[in-house]
C-alpha cells in the first residue's frame, strides 16, 4: 500500500493526490478517508470521484488520523496494489430495506476462492439501522474473514452524503468493499459500568423511548447526577454525554458501547446505532488511562510486545467522542495505539469490527486497529 495525502481539503488536491498514486503502476484503487471539514462542494468531490482513473472507496468522517495527528481537513488517499469487489446498500434508514437480499444482489456476484481477505464497511453513521444492516452482512457473508470500517458523517449531525463509492457521494447508504487482504484486528473502548442494569423498554432504531417504562432522557439524566452531580439539559447534552455511554449487555463478551447523541422534549434519547427494545444496559464511565490503556490493549491483540510485523500496514478507527474526551491526551492514545509507528486512519462515528472470529458489531467509543498484511 501507497499514502497520499492532501492538506487542502479540495476536490482539486483530491485529483491532485490520486495523480501521485497513479504515478506508481502497481496502484489500482484507493481507499479514501476525507475530514468533514473540507472545503469541497458536492458537485466538485463527485467530479474529482468520478473522474478519478482509480476506483474509489471510503467516507467523510468528522476527522481523519495522518502521521499520527487528528486533522479536520484534508484527505488521505491508501493505494491499493488490487481492486476490491464493491457493493453499495442504499436506503439504509428505510424500515422496508431488507439488508440480506440488498447485500446478495452484489455479493453473489463476486468470485469465490479461497483467499484470505478482509470487508471493508463504511456507513452513514447518523442512519436509523446500521445494526440490521451488520446483522445482514453476518447471515450473508459470516465471520471467515474480518471486518473493519466505521460510520462516516458530520458532528454537527447534519445529513449529508458522506460514502464515497467509485459513482460519488451516497447519504443514506452503506460501502461493503472486500479487500484482498488478510487482517489481523484488536478491539478494545475502556469504559466501566457505574449503574445499576435496566431494561429498553421502548425503542425505535436509534431512539431510545423509555427505560424500565421511564422516559429515557429522565432516567439517564437521573443516573448521570447521582455519579457526577451534574445536571443534564438539551442545550448541554453532548458535552456531559460524552462521558456517560450506555453499555448493552452480551453474553461472554465485552459490552456494546452506545453513544447518546442529544435528548428532546419528549425525553427521548437518540443514539448512534440501535438500542433494541428488551435489551439490557448499564451507564459507563471512564477516564483518560483507562481510555489509553484500552488503546494498548487494541494494539496488544495484533502486535504483542515485541512484535514488529514488518512489511503489515496499520489502520486506525477511533470513535470521535474518543477525541473529544481525550482533548489534549489525544496524542497519549495515538502512541498508545501505534508504537514507534505513524497512526493513519478515521475518527468515526461509530466503528465496525470483528476480530475473525468473535461478534461482528456497531460499536460506539470503541477503539479498532487493524494490521492489513
Amino acid at each position: 500500500m501507497r499514502l497520499a495525502f492532501d492538506s487542502t481539503g479540495t476536490a482539486d488536491g483530491l485529483t491532485e493526490a490520486v495523480h501521485r498514486l497513479t504515478g506508481n503502476p502497481e496502484i489500482e484503487a484507493a481507499i479514501v478517508l476525507a475530514a468533514d471539514g473540507n472545503v469541497w462542494s458536492t458537485d466538485a468531490a463527485n467530479a474529482a470521484i468520478r473522474q478519478s482513473p482509480l476506483p474509489l472507496v471510503g467516507g467523510v468522517f468528522p476527522q481523519i488520523a495522518y502521521d499520527s495527528e487528528s486533522l479536520e481537513r484534508g484527505t488521505l488517499l491508501i493505494g491499493l496494489e488490487h481492486t476490491p469487489d464493491v457493493g453499495v446498500v442504499e436506503a439504509l434508514s428505510n424500515p422496508d430495506t431488507a439488508f440480506e437480499t440488498a447485500i446478495g444482489e452484489f455479493a453473489d456476484q463476486w468470485p469465490e476462492d479461497n483467499a484470505d481477505r478482509t470487508y471493508f464497511v463504511v456507513v452513514d453513521g447518523l442512519a436509523a439501522r446500521i445494526s440490521d444492516l451488520i446483522e445482514g452482512l453476518f447471515f450473508r457473508l459470516g465471520l471467515e474473514h474480518n471486518f473493519i470500517g466505521g460510520g462516516a458523517g458530520s458532528l454537527s449531525l447534519e445529513r449529508r452524503p458522506c460514502i464515497i463509492t467509485p459513482a460519488g457521494l451516497h447519504q443514506d447508504a452503506a460501502l461493503v468493499a472486500r479487500l484482498a487482504l488478510p487482517s489481523s484486528i484488536g478491539v478494545s473502548h475502556g469504559w466501566t459500568p457505574i449503574s445499576d442494569t435496566f431494561t429498553v423498554t421502548e425503542s425505535a432504531g436509534n431512539t431510545v423511548k423509555s427505560i424500565d417504562w421511564e422516559r429515557a432522557a429522565d432516567l439517564y439524566a437521573r443516573e448521570v447526577y447521582a455519579h457526577s452531580a451534574q445536571i443534564v439539559t438539551e442545550d448541554d447534552f453532548f458535552s456531559i454525554a460524552k462521558s456517560y455511554p450506555l453499555g448493552i449487555a452480551r453474553y461472554g463478551a465485552e459490552v456494546v458501547v452506545r453513544d447518546p447523541l442529544m435528548m428532546n422534549a419528549e425525553g427521548k434519547l437518540v443514539c448512534v446505532g440501535e438500542v433494541p427494545a428488551g435489551c439490557r444496559i448499564r451507564l459507563l464511565n471512564g477516564d483518560t488511562n483507562t481510555l489509553i490503556q484500552a488503546a494498548g490493549n487494541a494494539r496488544d491483540q495484533v502486535m504483542p510486545q515485541g512484535s514488529t510485523r514488518s512489511g503489515a500496514h496499520s489502520l486506525l478507527f477511533d470513535c470521535i467522542s474518543r477525541v473529544l474526551f481525550l482533548d489534549d491526551d489525544l496524542h497519549r492514545e495515538l502512541s498508545a495505539v501505534g508504537g514507534d509507528r505513524p497512526v493513519c486512519g478515521a475518527f468515526t462515528l461509530g466503528e465496525v469490527a470483528n476480530s475473525g472470529r468473535e461478534y461482528l458489531d456497531f460499536l460506539n467509543k470503541s477503539i479498532v486497529f487493524a494490521v492489513l498484511e
